[in-house]
């Protein structure tokens, strides 16, 4: 009986990297080792019970990467700006310069788009410039590479994006996006996206692929809350100097990502249409705001009683 191939999933106890390595787990075809800097949390149990290998390994420690990626045939990298910020940079050479020396034979590398040259060098956005400067560091080792620029997390609607209640007793979310489509997805559903990628490689490799669950206009996606939540729920379009000046941390570029999206990304529906393509259980935004009624009513329901007290 032939073994499995393995592939090593940084970032497993993670968003993303969970997300892969229930996917490639429920898919079977390849063995699944997960990196993490701690193997005894909760989520790493979770996965070893589910039958993946953990591996103590840092982003800042190469040979740990070099140890973790002995034997392996591919390699799910992630690396997080806004845990790390600038050190982000040199993580990302660490992973890529241990996928090179080990010899990886598919290397899926969650990057994103470079929104400094999106908008001609108007405007800088490091979460996402760093990164692609990540992707272009891996063209420049040759190596048999395929990035995935995932959208806005759906899930962004529980942490960075909660609705937040208006005077007129409507609810409301808000930032630069205007009219543009506003590109969005579960990262639950990265996973099935990524699988798909590890099992065509001839297909895959050379490649950039956007991961995309839905491409509505911000409008259209508050009256899907309105129709799940049964609550007025109203998109704002908050100018970019406006937002920028909101002072709380990463706020101008944040702004800058909007603004950058709104001018110069106008429609990502090639990117859905593939990503259903290679993932059949992709959730529209309405089927996974169903899914998640209760939790965002219950969010909305708190924000009303802090309001009252």
């Amino acid at each position: 009986m032939n073994q499995k191939q393995v592939i090593l999933v940084t970032g497993g106890t993670g968003a993303q990297g969970g997300s892969v390595a229930k996917a490639l787990l429920e898919q079977g075809k390849f063995g699944v080792r997960v990196l993490t800097r701690n193997t005894g949390s909760e989520k790493a149990l979770e996965l070893e019970a589910a039958g993946a290998e953990i591996v103590k390994g840092d982003l800042d420690d190469k040979n740990s990467l070099l140890q973790a990626m002995q034997g392996v045939y591919g390699v799910f990298g992630l690396t997080s700006f806004w845990e790390h910020f600038g050190k982000e940079l040199e993580q990302g050479k660490n992973l890529i310069d241990a996928v090179s020396e080990t010899g990886v034979q598919h290397f899926v590398y969650s990057s994103l788009p470079n929104y400094n040259t999106l908008s001609g060098g108007e405007l800088s956005v490091p979460h996402c410039d760093m990164k692609a400067a990540l992707s272009d560091y891996t063209r420049t080792k040759n190596l048999p590479a395929t990035f995935v620029h995932i959208a806005f997390y759906y899930e962004n609607f529980f942490s960075f994006f909660p609705l937040q209640p208006a005077e007129d007793g409507r609810y409301q979310f808000g930032f630069p996006q205007g009219d543009t489509p506003l590109a969005m997805v579960s990262v639950d559903d990265l996973g099935g996206v990524v699988a798909s990628i590890f099992n065509h490689p001839f297909q895959y490799i050379g490649r950039t692929v956007g991961v995309v669950g839905a491409d509505d206009s911000c409008h259209k996606y508050a009256a899907i809350m309105s129709k799940v939540l049964e609550r007025e729920i109203v998109y704002n379009h908050i100018p970019r100097e406006t937002y920028a000046a909101f002072g709380f941390p990463g706020a101008e570029e944040l702004a800058n990502m909007f603004d950058v999206q709104r001018r110069f990304i106008p429609s990502r529906r090639l990117d859905l249409i593939e990503s259903y393509a290679l993932n059949a259980s992709m959730q529209p935004f309405e089927q996974w705001l169903q899914k998640n009624k209760a939790r965002m009513l219950a969010m909305l329901d708190a924000k009303v009683l802090a309001e009252v007290d």
